[in-house]
């Protein structure tokens, strides 16, 4: 099974996308964007940018948990990740994206 962007939108009408692994695990949320042609650049935007391992930053998020973002050429972040158990999960978390992304589907469910 190969991985899909979901297109959904939030309460306040804001659109967003997550990257679902293909056993449906959520491995990469965007941020949130006021129209959804924006959401659909950032889809590309990950598309383009996640073979890369420079784009990613590997950090830890306020607990402490292993995370990463995934970042464009111009810096600006198009993707975090969950807080990971270990080091060791969270750099399978960003191969999975970066062998998930360039051909996943898209699924809207605006």
């Amino acid at each position: 099974m190969s991985g899909k962007f979901v297109i959904d939108r939030a309460r306040d009408g804001q659109y967003y996308f997550n990257l679902r692994a293909g056993n449906g695990e959520i491995i990469l949320t965007s941020e949130m964007y006021k129209a959804k042609a924006s959401a659909e650049n950032g889809i590309e935007s990950v598309r383009k940018n996640a073979p890369h391992d420079e784009r990613y930053e590997r950090k830890s998020n306020r607990k402490g948990e292993p995370m990463f973002t995934l970042k464009a050429a111009n810096h600006e972040v198009i993707g975090v990740s969950e807080g990971y158990s270990g080091i060791a999960a969270r750099d399978h978390g960003i191969e999975s994206v970066k062998h998930n992304a360039p051909d996943a589907t898209v699924v809207d469910n605006t």
